[in-house]
């Protein structure tokens, strides 16, 4: 039957059964999982695919998952089909990045759903995993130069065999871990989500008709193209550009850029990664499927909100990357950190450059946003019971930064991940029950958040020691310690850097009722250390102090915009200090916290004339528009008839695409845009400003002596 003849009451229970089979694969995994990386995290997710890989439906756990799984099945498909054969009752485990995985700890399951004699779809389970071998505990192999290094290695191994587990492979498989207990559980939990999302597809098939349900699963692609390539359609053509940097990868601290060019022509959309550094020696890189991944991951909310999330999606896409860069690495360099390095900064780039393209259309420039929480910090710990049993945990608190601002609204504090829309991170309570530590505090830092007409999101920072235990093995990795990731848009600022620390232990001295936020750190008697991006394994022992913070959002705008009520309710609520808010946003109050209008403008002036070394002789509003014609490029510059871009104070900043050239530009030093900021010695910070109104339109980290980079472009 064709969905043109089929009723759309049936349609539609067709289309959200699905979405609800997707939805129960998630629970069953949640409730058979004994992980707290699934349990409370929810790092996983799940869906229903095409007979040939292709994404139908995909839970809103992680995304990263979603945008690689079609390809996981694509390659069981070849790798598999002839020997050892794909039989109904089969189920495939793969964790191999160069078949489709984003890392090895990453570990996925799926199975062949079979009906009137053939294979018509797949369903699919992936999940992190606390643990699956490699050289050291946790599988982020921070000393790894090739792949072989890092982990248990699996391209498609069929472990589950006409519905029994094969115990010679099982036991293969728990051998290589060294949490096998929890591993298995989560390896079960997995195989038990598909066997529920297969049972309940075959139901459909049988309840309303194979060819039926399968027309209405292709149309659910089908329309999801569709619906982009409208959204697109109605967006100006133009070439949006990003670029953004990880420090350290895993042997020294070297510097890796991320440069992205994306253009936007007619319905469709390219990705050109071209100019990327070339791939690391460490654990850093992604292979194409997290490349695809943070693509996917980024075009979701800014494009496509409101649209069925499916494979549809990704047709009117094309990616460009040059094969052996730190984005599209070859075999075999070490990738066991994608996630959390090379991934999440594609995704950081990506969504900076379509939040441009969407603001030059009043239709969904509310979608366009600063960078929220730019980096990822891994926390993994390890140790014994008390029983002598073996205690390990993955924390994902770091999960709690700063969200990006948006054009009409404040970004989140504690937000959660960009690729989470469903945050989570466990209860302090939960991670103390499990053992072994114990939490002095985890709290929002203040002056973390990007600063801007719009504020970013403040982000999290938290403390723990050893308890119960005389010491744990712990292991810290990331990035953004020295490069502001969460970049800003539009004149807002760059959102706070990572900060890890290390408080050696006094001897006689506890920690517990001395160490209550960051701002005690600087009394602590014993040594303090403050460590880089990826200071690795360490020895934590009884009276040991590990904090990290991490990164807040990006503004929008420029701060000295922002209303001063709202500078005022901002300190008051301690997000902002008062010293940052006369320093950046201008916003000047008395001992009551309220603001001091006369003050405040007077500060104000003095921050639009340090910006041009002279007095301002206009002074702009937002509202205001010199070429109400003219072609939207940023929420203030306009782009007229005669190709010249200019400022909304009136400013004609001269033919366009490179305003830049006759703005004021100047370097600047981070601390000016906020205490918490860091950069690497190959980086500068730079802002341009409009010659007449003073108004900052771009604040960009930029590699020293570099060429100035064209962010907008209308074509």
């Amino acid at each position: 039957m064709s969905t043109t003849a089929l009723d759309p009451i049936t349609f539609e229970v067709i289309r959200n059964k699905l979405s609800a089979i997707t939805e129960e694969q998630a629970i069953t995994l949640k409730n058979v999982s004994g992980s707290p990386v699934v349990t409370e995290a929810t790092d996983f997710n799940v869906g229903i695919y095409l007979g040939d890989g292709s994404v139908v439906t995909m839970g809103p756990q992680v995304l990263f998952h979603s945008g690689s799984m079609a390809s996981v099945v694509r390659n069981i498909i070849t790798d598999c089909e002839d020997n050892p054969g794909i039989e109904e009752g089969d189920m495939f485990v793969l964790n191999d990045p160069y078949k489709g995985a984003l890392h090895q700890m990453d570990v996925t399951f799926v199975a062949p759903v079979f009906a009137e004699g053939r294979r018509v779809a797949w369903v699919g389970a992936c999940a992190h995993q606390i643990d699956v071998g490699g050289m050291n505990f946790g599988s982020w192999s921070l000393g790894a130069r090739g792949i072989q290094e890092e982990a248990m290695l699996l391209p498609g191994i069929k472990l589950v065999e006409r519905g029994e587990i094969r115990s010679d492979l099982w036991a293969m498989l728990m051998g290589m871990t060294r949490m096998p207990t929890t591993v298995g559980l989560d390896f079960k939990a997995m195989i038990a989500a598909n066997n529920v999302a297969a049972g309940r597809l075959t139901e459909l098939f049988e309840r309303y008709g194979l060819e039926t349900v399968l027309e209405v699963m292709a149309h659910e692609l089908d329309h999801s193209e569709r619906e982009l390539r409208q959204v697109l359609g109605a967006l100006p053509d133009g070439v949006f550009r990003a670029v953004d940097w990880i420090e350290h990868d895993g042997h020294e601290n070297k510097l890796y850029e991320f440069r992205l060019t994306v253009t936007k022509t007619g319905d469709a959309l390219d990705f050109d990664f071209t100019g990327t550094s070339e791939q690391a020696p460490g654990f850093i890189n992604c292979t194409w499927s997290g490349l695809v991944a943070g693509v996917f991951t980024a075009l979701l909310p800014t494009l496509a909100p409101n649209l069925r999330w499916n494979e549809g999606l990704l047709r009117p896409v094309s990616i460009t990357a040059p094969k052996g860069t730190v984005a599209n690495a070859t075999w075999p360099a070490p990738v066991s950190s994608a996630t959390v390095s090379a991934v999440w900064v594609v995704t950081n780039v990506s969504f900076a450059a379509l939040s441009r393209l969407v603001t030059t259309s009043p239709e969904v420039a509310r979608h366009g946003a600063g960078v929220t929480k730019g980096s990822m910090s891994v926390m993994v710990l390890n140790g014994l019971y008390p029983d002598g049993d073996p205690y390990g945990t993955f924390l994902l608190d770091s999960t709690a930064g700063g969200g990006g601002a948006y054009g009409d609204h404040d970004g989140l504090t504690a937000s959660g991940d960009f690729c989470v829309p469903r945050p989570a991170i466990a209860n302090v309570e939960s991670h103390e029950a499990d053992g072994q530590i114990l939490f002095l505090y985890r709290g929002i830092v203040p002056d973390s958040s990007g600063a801007g007409r719009q504020r970013g999101g403040s982000t999290v920072g938290l403390a723990l020691t050893p308890h119960g235990t005389d010491q744990l093995q712990a292991m810290l990795i990331g990035h953004g310690v020295e490069v502001p990731n969460s970049a800003g848009i539009f004149g807002g600022l760059e959102g706070s850097c990572n900060r890890n620390e290390l408080l050696h232990r006094v001897e006689g001295v506890s920690p517990v009722g001395l160490v209550h936020s960051a701002a005690d750190h600087g009394a602590w008697a014993g040594e303090r250390e403050v460590m880089n991006a990826k200071p690795g394994f360490f020895t934590l022992r009884r009276g040991d102090v590990v904090a990290y913070s991490f990164q807040g959002g990006g503004g929008y705008g420029d701060p000295v915009d922002r209303d001063p009520a709202l500078v005022g309710q901002d300190v008051a609520t301690r997000q902002v200090s008062r010293d940052s808010a006369s320093a950046i946003y201008g916003v000047v109050l008395d001992e009551r916290l309220e603001v001091d209008a006369a003050a405040t403008a007077a500060r104000r002036a003095e921050i639009r004339a340090d910006r041009l070394g002279e007095p301002v002789s206009t002074t702009a509003s937002t509202s205001d528009r010199a070429d109400p014609d003219g072609a939207c490029l940023t929420p203030d510059l306009t782009v007229g008839a005669d190709g010249h871009v200019r400022c909304s104070c009136g400013h004609d900043l001269g033919a366009g695409p490179d305003w830049k050239r006759s703005a004021r530009r100047r370097t600047v030093a981070p601390e000016s845009h906020g205490p918490l900021l860091r950069l690497h010695e190959e980086l500068e910070l730079r802002e341009y400003v409009c010659p007449s109104c003073a108004r900052l339109l771009e604040s960009s980290v930029c590699r020293t002596g570099a060429a100035d980079l064209i962010t907008s472009e209308l074509t």
